[in-house]
């Protein structure tokens, strides 16, 4: 079984659910995807990160960020990985909103000027967390590399996302799951 396979299983088994759900978007579905249960498993969190970097390795890049909670374990992985292959990479949590104490960021990490940055996600529907995630790197001086997700739910967020002007990527489609 390849890896891509493997990491299917894993998340058909752990992240599909199925019922009633009420997404971000505010869409309702019959389904929904906790990428968390996959990315929050040792083995998930493994094959998400390998295939991740594999899939990137044509882009130019000094970084990952992502919305804070879903991106976070996959920019851990990220960056572990990154090391791993001799490659320094800065990583980047963006919050929903400044935090009121401290440095009051929106953005946690060393962002500096010019800085290429892949934006990751578990799951997109319509791509709005990433496109507010995308500005605030921009707003900090960095650069999108591009935007990739593990799933992608297919409603919406690869229009939305390259009419922004990103290059968007996803391991699989939500179609390949259900």
């Amino acid at each position: 079984m390849s890896e891509r396979e493997e990491l299917k299983a894993i998340m058909i088994e752990r992240s599909i659910l199925k019922g009633d759900f009420t997404l971000v978007s505010g869409k309702k579905s019959t389904y929904y995807i906790n990428g968390k249960m996959t990315t929050l498993h040792s083995k998930g969190l493994n094959l998400s990160a390998r295939l991740l970097l594999e899939s990137l390795g044509d882009l130019e890049y000094d970084g990952f960020a992502g919305p804070v909670i879903g991106a976070d374990p996959i920019i851990g992985a990220l960056l572990t990985l990154s090391a791993e292959r001799g490659e320094e990479k800065e990583g980047f949590l963006i919050r929903k909103e400044a935090k009121g104490h401290g440095t009051q960021k929106l953005v946690e990490g060393r962002l500096e000027k010019g800085m290429k940055i892949i934006i990751v996600e578990d799951v997109v529907t319509t791509g709005g967390s990433l496109l507010k995630a995308a500005e605030a790197i921009e707003a900090g001086g960095g650069e999108i590399a591009a935007v990739h997700v593990l799933v992608d739910r297919e409603e919406g967020a690869v229009d939305r996302i390259a009419g922004a002007g990103y290059e968007f990527r996803s391991l699989f489609k939500v179609s390949e799951l259900l």
